[in-house]
């Protein structure tokens, strides 16, 4: 056994220095994004910035396009974000604790939306709709981004029903609880901030999901695809930047909090602490 005294070796400074290049090289492009929402120029980059504005805000703010995109990733978002968090958690429900035939092909299954390359999740579901009759559109959209949400919901729920403990259940059913009530009174309250963290990780997920939603879209123009159109139209550079840096805002919230409802998951009733 390691005494107290003894400590483990830290890591070198190269290996710090390459973690620190690693991740400088990974948001260089946000923290150029960013700067340039508030440029002054109208045209492209030109370096250094001329000038700082905050004008662009308003007249993305004020520009149809803008918010009829915006408004429709919402939309999107939530009503995925509602099928992921119902069949992830049911999924989760039926698969932590009693080994059945084929329960590894399921998982397998689950997982492999968000496994597989977008482009191959996209075409996949393309064929699918084609296949059944269905027009591409907001429906199409929705139905594609639940897919690979539900695995987003479905991990954070099936680790915190693997850490709730037994007992609990079989103590509520012994006090003469049914099901329903054993999930409302003593599973859900376990599992109400792994089911909010999955619900804002797949939030964020669908609200910026490009691939899936290009083959999916039709005639719709989620904020994604607005963003991809404007990349031929140098003259709305700025309002681009500025969108762009709303969305990041819009992702990065909602991961930042599931973070911290998540990081100290094993303190949750019936984990053995």
């Amino acid at each position: 056994m390691r005494s107290d005294s003894q400590k483990i070796p830290g890591a070198s400074p190269w290996l710090k220095l390459a973690a620190w290049g690693g991740l400088l090289f990974l948001h260089f492009p946000i923290v150029v994004i960013a700067i340039y929402a508030f440029n002054t120029e109208e045209s492209a980059f030109s370096f250094p910035p001329k000038g700082f504005t905050t004008k662009w805000f308003s007249v993305a703010l004020q520009r149809q396009d803008v918010l009829e995109a915006i408004g429709l990733s919402l939309q999107i978002a939530c009503f995925a974000t509602l099928i992921a968090l119902v069949l992830g958690t049911l999924a989760a429900a039926a698969m932590y604790r009693k080994s059945f035939f084929g329960k590894e092909s399921i998982t397998l299954m689950l997982i492999l939306p968000i496994a597989l390359p977008g482009i191959i999740t996209g075409l996949a579901l393309l064929n699918g709709f084609k296949a059944v009759g269905l027009e591409p559109g907001m429906l199409t959209i929705i139905i594609g981004h639940a897919t690979f949400c539900v695995v987003i919901v479905y991990n954070n729920v099936v680790a915190r029903f693997r850490r709730t403990s037994a007992s609990l259940i079989e103590a509520s059913m012994d006090l003469g609880a049914d099901g329903w009530q054993t999930f409302r009174y003593i599973l859900l309250p376990n599992l109400g901030s792994a089911m909010l963290a999955g619900g804002m990780l797949a939030f964020a997920l669908s609200f910026d999901e490009l691939i899936v939603t290009t083959f999916t879209a039709g005639h719709e123009k989620p904020l994604p695809i607005w963003l991809l159109n404007q990349l031929t139209r140098p003259r709305d550079v700025p309002v681009t930047n500025v969108v762009a840096l709303l969305v990041m805002l819009a992702t990065m919230i909602p991961v930042s909090l599931a973070y911290l409802l998540t990081r100290d998951g094993d303190s949750v009733a019936g984990s053995g602490k």
